[in-house]
């Protein structure tokens, strides 16, 4: 296959190593970078020092940094298009891929930031409103892009209501090391990819305040009910909440150092402020920037996230660490529901 990744950022290099290594499949792989000084230094290097230190590029890996207004040519006759933007990038990007007659996926896990066209969408609803005639669809699941790129076990999930699509995603990534399942249910796949990041900020909160494996486990079991709620409400499937995507997911991102919105939980644990532990990162920790929509579109779906609302307060300020845990831990009694 032609495969065209757009976006040199940690996943968007991680799937184009393990795609360009593949020495079964024997993929052409272009890796596109929106900054001509960082594919130089992709190119000369074979590196990308940046985001992935020490993981060496395949030497079939193409490297591009074509300007935004040519990427229709760069993907020209290509069998698939990977868009591995961060969820601010993907409106953009898409309008420059209407036109796009191939499959297109993108990786990014969230919601828009709400603006005066649209309300906090998720990335299927982006692409109707700039590009519905693409068929399009997400990879998404349970995986850290170092462990991708390092060529460790890892199991994705493939999702769109576009038979060929979900094909496209599965020849081009599976592997001997990269598993990959084919779902239809979108909406399932990116609210469970979009929440998690929110929860993830949770417990790491909870872990930096040294509350204990007891409280870990209460947050994220009570977490993915609150993730599954909202993702019905949306149309999406229960039984998508119990795989890769919902618990696989959640689990990974709660629980794994790895993961930049949990190191935001911690960090904000030890006392530092929002600012300070988003800018530690080096990196994009959606969670941060997603929170807020969640909440709004669960309000407006009558639906009910304490812990996504407790996560909200404190971010914004209006509430401490401490009180956060408090805050959840005084709500009335009730019976268990999903």
């Amino acid at each position: 296959m032609k495969i065209v990744v757009l976006g040199a950022g940690a996943w968007g290099t991680a799937l184009a190593v393990s795609a360009g290594g593949n020495p079964l499949a024997r993929h052409a792989v272009t890796l596109w970078a929106r900054d001509a000084a960082q594919a130089s230094v992709l190119q000369t290097q074979r590196e990308n020092t940046r985001y992935l230190p020490g993981i060496a590029l395949p030497s079939s890996l193409a490297i591009s940094s074509v300007a935004p207004k040519q990427i229709d040519s760069l993907v020209a006759g290509a069998d698939l298009v990977i868009i591995a933007t961060p969820m601010a990038g993907l409106r953009g990007m898409l309008e420059h891929l209407q036109l796009c007659k191939v499959p297109v996926a993108w990786l990014c896990k969230g919601f828009e930031a709400p603006s005066s066209g649209s309300f906090g969408l998720l990335a299927h609803e982006i692409q109707a409103q700039v590009a519905p005639d693409l068929i399009a669809g997400v990879l998404s699941g349970p995986s850290f892009a170092l462990e991708v790129a390092r060529g460790q076990p890892t199991a994705l999930v493939a999702a769109s209501v576009h038979a060929p699509v979900r094909l496209a995603l599965v020849e081009a990534f599976h592997s001997p090391t990269v598993r990959v399942y084919a779902n239809d249910d979108i909406v399932g796949v990116e609210v469970g990819g979009a929440v998690k990041n929110v929860l993830a900020i949770a417990t790491g909160l909870c872990d930096g305040l040294n509350l204990g494996l007891n409280a870990r486990a209460a947050l994220i079991t009570r977490g993915l009910a609150e993730m599954t709620r909202l993702g019905v409400a949306l149309g999406a499937r229960v039984d998508t909440f119990m795989g890769l995507s919902g618990l696989g997911d959640l689990v990974l991102t709660a629980t794994g150092d790895l993961s930049r919105n949990r190191q935001v939980g911690l960090a904000l644990a030890q006392g530092h402020t929002l600012a300070q532990a988003v800018a530690s990162l080096g990196h994009v920790a959606e969670g941060v920037y997603s929170a807020r929509t969640v909440v709004q579109r669960a309000a407006l779906l009558g639906v009910e996230m304490p812990i996504a609302q407790a996560v909200v307060a404190l971010l914004d300020g209006q509430i401490k660490p401490p009180q956060a845990i408090a805050l959840l831990m005084g709500r009335e009694p009730t019976v268990e529901l999903a």
